[in-house]
């Protein structure tokens, strides 16, 4: 794969992420992520808030997903299925937006050495594996996502991008809250015929 050659824009703050979920979740695609130096453009995404029976703050909070409830711009990482690690971006009270893919950019040795592969299109193709690939753990719950180990940066030119179903859950499973960068090759699932194309957004 070839890497974007996509300029960056100025970082992200806290402010990008007061928004609704589903906001954030669409304006993250394009945007280059990085932990601790490693990690690469944000290709799929999903929202997820309090209102939404799939959300793991439909509840309330609880000690698990306290970050959810915490202030925006923070990491929410929690173990999926007792496996693997998930890393999602704090949005509004109750709501997060999970990293599902990122076209590898930055360190890509270090990724494959830690994913024990080296194709590139399989290092950060699914949560589990870009946690895997960036070394994402739970020390990194409730950490600010505008200072180390984070790095986010905007892209310069907002790219096309489309929405789709989620994927992976058993409720509200007809919510197009999946954005994916359109024509990536590092998804981790391919586009469902559920899929449009992704309206205009206001810059936050």
């Amino acid at each position: 794969m070839t890497p974007s050659s996509r300029p960056l824009g100025p970082p992200l703050r806290a402010g990008f992420f007061a928004r609704p979920a589903a906001d954030v979740a669409a304006s993250l695609i394009g945007c280059d992520l990085r932990v601790n130096g490693i990690g690469g453009i944000i290709v799929e995404t999903e929202a997820y808030d309090r209102s939404d029976p799939a959300s793991h703050s439909v509840n309330g909070p609880t000690r698990r997903n306290a970050s959810m409830f915490g202030p925006p711009g923070h990491a929410y990482v929690y173990r999926s299925y007792g496996i693997h690690w998930c890393l999602n971006l704090v949005c509004e009270p109750g709501s997060a937006v999970l990293i599902r893919a990122l076209e590898p950019r930055h360190g890509l040795e270090t990724m494959a050495a830690r994913r024990g592969l080296s194709d590139p299109r399989r290092l950060c193709a699914g949560p589990g594996r870009l946690c895997q690939a960036l070394a994402v753990s739970l020390a990194m719950d409730g950490l600010a996502l505008d200072a180390p180990p984070f790095a986010l940066a905007a892209p310069e030119t907002a790219p096309a991008w489309i929405t789709d179903r989620r994927i992976g859950i058993s409720r509200a499973v007809e919510t197009p809250w999946r954005f994916l960068l359109a024509g990536s090759r590092a998804l981790s699932r391919p586009a469902s015929r559920h899929a449009t194309p992704g309206r205009s957004l206001t810059p936050p």
